[in-house]
């Protein structure tokens, strides 16, 4: 079921409170990120390609990424790195939307290598990723906890 009037745009430092918003929704409590500080520096960045999507004026998702120049053998790639979607319009298609939005001006700025994360747990979050063409990579995550 695709939403009508759904407008899907870059991401602007005014939209932090929404995503903050959206988010708390989606884990049903308070957040641990401080999105203000999060969107403000997404937002300042000319490279950047991150977006919401609004419905009807109100933010109803988002997604930020990261364009990362250099590094593990990569001369260019990018990060998905937040992405929600509030519970109220998931599964209408907009995640995949914005998607495509963000895998298109990756496309148009010569990025090739695009990842993201998911917790092995995250069915639904790996199943969605999965469906936009995503697999596993020759990368392994590594965690260092510090005291």
């Amino acid at each position: 079921m695709r939403v009508e009037n759904l407008l899907i745009r870059r991401l602007e430092a005014r939209d932090a409170d929404d995503i903050s918003r959206i988010q708390e929704a989606i884990t049903k409590g308070p957040g641990t990120i401080d999105y203000q500080r999060v969107v403000e520096a997404e937002a300042d960045k000319e490279d950047r390609v991150s977006f919401v999507a609004e419905l009807d004026g109100k933010v109803a998702g988002y997604m930020i990424t990261y364009v990362i120049y250099g590094g593990f053998g990569l001369e260019k790639s990018a990060w998905i790195g937040l992405f929600g979607v509030d519970p109220r319009y998931m599964g209408r298609g907009i995640g995949k939307m914005m998607a495509g939005e963000a895998l298109g001006a990756f496309k148009k700025i010569g990025i090739r290598n695009v990842f993201t994360s998911v917790k092995w747990d995250s069915t639904d979050l790996l199943s969605f990723f999965k469906s936009l063409g995503f697999s596993r990579c020759d990368f392994i995550n590594l965690e260092k906890i510090l005291d």
